[in-house]
């Protein structure tokens, strides 16, 4: 700890065990000991070090266990804004990807699907709704719409990998994509499927994903839990 620094001595210590968690010093499901411990071992006060816990546990990489102490869990998935999956960027990251497949059908486009896969609306499209888990715990409920025809989507391939990579698969480039990234509150219905409370914070995600030939092949309509997701952007200045 920096004592002579002005940054607060409770977010020094958080950044350090954030680092730890996210570099894997400090591994999933082990334990941090009590907070007269701590504040004994690295010689802070017991307020700091619980106010330093309290900003990670507000995050999401502890919790609180009666009866066992404060946890770590896993820690936050940072998502690269690239054309890529999130099946592929979680298992990168070695957060062991999973996929629920909620319905795979076919429905009329509405305006809105029409608009970004370039076919009049009513057209017949397929959707495919899954949930995305890492670990077992839900991060994701994911809604892709895709042109009929485009390939052959099954049950146990989109359970067992990423969109992206059965696209692939078929022969398809992907090339660019149009993206929307935006917050707002959980419906009662994402509430249940992703283990937050009703009203908690969620990240959007919309993009349109065309081939190399300018078709687009793919609008998805993603929600995230803000607790265990985070975009990362690289702002570049022009001259």
């Amino acid at each position: 700890m920096d004592r002579s620094s002005p940054v607060p001595l409770y977010y020094q210590l958080s950044q350090q065990l954030e680092a730890a968690i996210e570099q894997g010093g400090l591994a999933p499901g082990s334990l941090l000991g009590n907070e007269i411990d701590l504040a004994a071992r690295l010689g802070l006060s017991r307020p700091t070090v619980r106010q330093a816990i309290q900003s990670l546990v507000d995050k999401g990489l502890l919790v609180r266990r009666r009866g066992v102490g404060t946890q770590v869990l896993h820690s936050q998935v940072r998502r690269p804004l690239e054309l890529s999956s999130l099946y592929d960027d979680l298992e990168a990251a070695g957060q062991q990807p999973a996929t629920r497949v909620l319905l795979h059908t076919t429905e009329p486009a509405g305006a809105r699907v029409a608009a970004a896969l370039g076919v009049p609306e009513g057209t017949e499209v397929v959707l495919v709704e899954r949930l995305r888990l890492a670990h077992g715990e839900p991060m994701a409920h994911l809604r892709n719409h895709l042109p009929v025809g485009l390939l052959d989507l099954d049950g146990g391939g989109l359970a067992a990998t990423g969109l992206y990579r059965l696209i692939r698969s078929a022969g398809i480039t992907l090339h660019s994509a149009r993206q929307t990234v935006g917050a707002r509150a959980a419906t009662a219905a994402e509430s249940g499927l992703l283990g937050e409370p009703e009203g908690a914070p969620l990240l959007t995600m919309e993009r349109t994903t065309y081939d190399d030939t300018g078709r687009a092949v793919e609008f998805g309509s993603h929600v995230y839990r803000a607790s265990r997701y985070s975009f990362d952007f690289q702002l570049l200045v022009r001259p």
